[in-house]
């Protein structure tokens, strides 16, 4: 497998909140580890939020003794809401904060993902872009009971307010999927950052057709700041290989 991974602040952010882990290699029992977060909070508390999180999910991976990758991806989606939620509790510079979470891992022919919040897993197969995951958003539960368009939903004023984060309570749900996948497969995470600032089919053509990941990674990242880089940008592509 190869895989690339970038991150921004985009065009109109002092700080970037988002928070990125790329390990082509083993990180405890999984083979590989791939993780975006996007923090929320006031001053220096979304950032710390989503680093806190990644570094704690990656420390439980490594240290679990479950076998199977749901069980691991639990395990690890409890300690960071746990870390995130007790600095929350115990520093009033902390309070209130939090982050969204999504993370992958390839085993054998099988994907394993993880979510909360509105960052996103898309799988990239032939000429087909298909989103994994599905966003816990106010707009997006708009969306699901017709009230609103999925084009209406990009522009909405509403578009960033999130139902489900890590560290905002003492408890969190992830949504978990498991998805087959085949040689040439590109699996892509990425910040809201992304994905409301680049339409999905575009997504699927620049990937598509750039002679790297890197050249991919770089060239969405620089899309969604001509596109108005409203918020922190970040994008994680992995492919599968023979």
């Amino acid at each position: 497998m190869s895989a690339y991974a970038k991150t921004d602040v985009g065009s109109k952010r002092a700080v970037n909140q988002d928070y990125m882990y790329c390990s082509e290699n083993s990180v405890g029992s999984f083979r590989n580890l791939f993780i975006v977060a996007d923090g929320m909070g006031g001053h220096k508390a979304g950032d710390y939020a989503s680093k806190l999180c990644v570094e704690k999910m990656v420390q439980s991976i490594e240290q679990s003794d479950y076998k199977t990758p749901v069980s691991i991806f639990e395990e690890a989606v409890d300690s960071a809401n746990g870390a995130v939620f007790s600095e929350s509790q115990e520093h009033e510079e902390y309070e209130g904060m939090g982050t969204t979470l999504v993370a992958c891992t390839m085993q054998e022919d099988t994907l394993y993902v993880a979510n909360i919040g509105d960052s996103r897993l898309y799988l990239l197969r032939d000429d087909d872009i298909l989103q994994i995951t599905d966003d816990h958003s106010l707009v997006e539960e708009m969306v699901k009971q017709g009230n609103i368009t999925e084009s209406e939903a990009r522009v909405h004023p509403q578009k960033n307010i999130i139902t489900r984060a890590v560290g905002i309570d003492q408890s969190v749900q992830a949504d978990f999927f498991e998805v087959e996948i085949c040689p040439k497969d590109i699996v892509m995470l990425c910040s809201d950052g992304l994905s409301n600032m680049v339409e999905d089919e575009d997504m699927e053509y620049i990937v598509k057709h750039s002679k790297s990941l890197q050249d991919a990674g770089d060239t969405l990242i620089a899309r969604a700041n001509e596109n108005g880089g409203s918020d922190n940008i970040t994008v994680v592509l992995a492919k599968v290989t023979v």
